[in-house]
């Protein structure tokens, strides 16, 4: 064995270059290199002889992996060094370009929901994702009872915290640090018990808007979602108010707009009605108000909630809202606007 360390350790001295060094390397390690072959016959000795035979095998191949790479890290500098004195080498030539990541389809439409709602007056708050069941139920008029504290639909912490099944607890915070007239819109991320498929995730995003001034009617609420999703779906659109019960708001309204997919005529992804829901709103309602620290008599106001990738959806076409959480850079790669 000391015959084999010596020898072995005078071949990877003597390589000259990596191509040598890597033969050294293959009749040391390889299918049927020596050391490989040396530890393999440990198992056919006496047993009483294995433990020391065992353990000097491995100090030989411990020993020779460590001067293996020694060698071919010498090797290397080398070929750095003499890379480096070649008379066509040119400091100044810019390096191999990194490659370069892309922004998520739903970060493009939320900043450009940022920017166009920004426009128009609005400033961007923000919330903690672990909320209060206060915040999240009690202040937005909620009652215990309300089928959307059921387990079913709310991911519960310990202490009465849980994930926030909305963005909409923000409302009630930006009422209580800030006076009136306010304008704010809220993206973030929201959670549900939900069961994933084609129109359906556990985690997904929503804006809220708020307005909140003396004399709002629905008439503002229809003019800025109508301006809002003209604007970012880049297409002329019929809106429409269906009655719609969401405790926070009264009245509460679903809007829908004209399917891009057929024009209205009626198709599956609308379900052959030609509208498609594209988010809740309605006029904020007095108990969500009083909540905030306003009095309903002085103040009024209208709030509305999109699904980011509702909306991103309508925009590119995508049928299937997993694509968005499923990491597949072949999808992302086609919203590259950097």
């Amino acid at each position: 064995m000391d015959g084999l360390r010596e020898q072995s350790l005078a071949a990877i001295a003597a390589a000259t270059d990596l191509a040598a060094l890597d033969a050294v390397d293959a009749a040391l390690f390889g299918k049927n290199g020596s050391v490989l072959q040396l530890v393999k016959g440990v198992s056919s000795l006496p047993k009483e002889q294995r433990p020391a035979a065992g353990k000097a095998a491995n100090e030989l191949k411990v020993a020779l992996q460590a001067a293996l790479e020694a060698r071919r890290t010498a090797l290397r500098e080398q070929v750095l060094a003499a890379d480096l004195l070649a008379p066509d080498f040119d400091p100044t030539e810019p390096g191999p370009a990194l490659p370069r990541g892309t922004l998520h389809p739903i970060t493009i439409v939320q900043d450009e929901l940022v920017d166009l709602f920004s426009a128009m007056g609005f400033s961007w708050q923000d919330g903690p994702e672990i909320e209060t069941e206060f915040f999240n139920f009690d202040a937005l008029n909620i009652p215990p009872e309300h089928p959307a504290r059921d387990s079913m639909d709310t991911f519960w912490l310990q202490g009465g915290h849980l994930l926030r099944t909305h963005t909409s607890p923000v409302q009630v915070r930006t009422m209580l640090r800030f006076p009136p007239p306010l304008k704010v819109i809220v993206p973030g991320r929201v959670f549900r018990q939900e069961t994933v498929d084609a129109s359906h995730e556990h985690t997904f995003y929503q804006m809220e808007g708020l307005v909140v001034d003396r004399g709002v009617s629905v008439a503002n609420l229809i003019h800025t979602m109508k301006t809002c999703l003209q604007q970012i779906l880049r297409r002329e659109l019929q809106v429409r108010l269906r009655p719609g019960f969401f405790p926070f708001v009264e009245p509460g309204f679903e809007l829908d707009v004209n399917c891009p997919f057929c024009s209205g005529k009626g198709c599956s992804v609308c379900k052959h009605s030609g509208w498609i829901e594209i988010l809740p709103c309605g006029m904020v309602h007095p108990n969500v108000l009083r909540a905030g620290g306003l009095d309903p008599e002085e103040w009024t106001g209208f709030a509305f909630g999109m699904g980011l990738q509702r909306v991103v959806m309508l925009r590119y076409g995508i049928h299937d809202i997993r694509l968005f959480m499923g990491g597949d850079l072949r999808f992302l790669r086609q919203f590259d606007t950097l």
